[in-house]
């Protein structure tokens, strides 16, 4: 049985990350049509409404979370989160051929980086039992090691909010991303035990009438919420190629431990298969750095473009400028 979830939950992972790559690259070409019609979204407009590659997109991101929260119900944490990469893979791949964004051998790499860690996880992974009621999810979570671990997150969390935030958050990212992965943690192992409740009661073991439920459903409410806000922060405060994979490594490996030690994912693995889900772990975040370094290089290496070609020749007309200018800003929204 614990082979046949752990399948399905690798398969829902996988649909989750191929839905979710796809769908930033179809709201990419909507917003880049939507451009030549009307005012950019950049700037403000808001055309991409009526565009129908826009709304493909959104519909893709939605059935990739759908998956993506499904998945949780099936596989620990430890093969479901760090899967996510794979949308990275994605999108970077169709973007090559459908927005001419050429991989470079760097991305390449990290791309093949991101596929052997996965696989290194998916064989290693440990296979868990799932809960048979919210009242046995309600025992874990209220066991010492998870409430020390809950304590200690929540602490940090207020420290970080009402102390560093005020002081630091303009000007440390590590503020506001900190917020985001420890509420992240908590969000991904209340979504688990919320999956596991619907999945029961869809089995006829109704658990809608445990207060459990609740309160999970107002944990992953309030988590979720707290996570929007302070990501939406950090990213209108610093550059989006260096949040994206710090936040990654923060709230993937938050996740892991806190799953970890709620479900006891490692519990009855040896030292080996635990080593080597750490391995490809890291090997994952390698990749998902090197992707988002060489995407960073691409946007430096556009700007400089543009400065030359604007700076070098004074006689272009103005309306060429403003040419240059749009195409530019339509490959560092990218």
């Amino acid at each position: 049985m614990g082979v046949s979830e752990n399948s399905t939950g690798l398969a829902l992972a996988l649909g989750s990350s191929a839905f979710i790559g796809a769908s930033f690259i179809l709201k990419k070409k909507g917003l880049k049509r939507a451009a030549a019609t009307g005012t950019r979204a950049g700037v403000g407009g808001y055309t991409y409404l009526l565009e129908p590659l826009w709304w493909a997109g959104m519909v893709s991101m939605i059935v990739g979370e759908v998956a993506n929260f499904v998945a949780y119900i099936y596989a620990p944490a430890i093969l479901v989160t760090p899967l996510g990469a794979i949308s990275i893979i994605v999108s970077a791949v169709l973007a090559h051929f459908l927005l001419n964004e050429r991989l470079q051998t760097m991305g390449v790499l990290g791309c093949l980086s991101c596929i052997v860690g996965s696989i290194v996880i998916v064989i290693h992974a440990p296979q868990e039992q799932t809960p048979t009621s919210v009242q046995e999810i309600w025992d874990l979570a209220t066991q010492p090691a998870f409430l020390f671990y809950a304590v200690a997150t929540i602490s940090l969390v207020l420290a970080l909010i009402l102390h560093f935030e005020p002081r630091y958050g303009q000007s440390n990212m590590l503020v506001y991303l900190g917020i985001c992965s420890l509420m992240g943690s908590f969000t991904v192992v209340s979504i688990k035990a919320i999956g596991i409740a619907i999945k029961l009661t869809l089995d006829g073991i109704n658990q809608i009438a445990y207060p459990q439920t609740w309160f999970f459903l107002t944990v992953s409410a309030i988590c979720v919420i707290t996570q929007l806000n302070y990501l939406n922060r950090a990213l209108d405060t610093f550059n989006a190629a260096i949040v994206s994979p710090v936040y990654y490594v923060m709230f993937t490996t938050l996740t892991i431990i806190a799953s970890a030690i709620m479900f006891k994912d490692w519990s009855g693995q040896d030292a080996t298969s635990i080593a080597s889900e750490i391995c490809g772990f890291i090997t994952i975040l390698s990749g998902t750095m090197i992707l988002h370094i060489t995407r960073k290089q691409e946007e430096s290496d556009m700007q400089r473009t543009l400065k030359f070609y604007v700076g070098e020749d004074s006689m272009k007309g103005l309306e060429d400028e403003h040419l240059i200018l749009i195409h530019g800003s339509d490959f560092l929204e990218q």
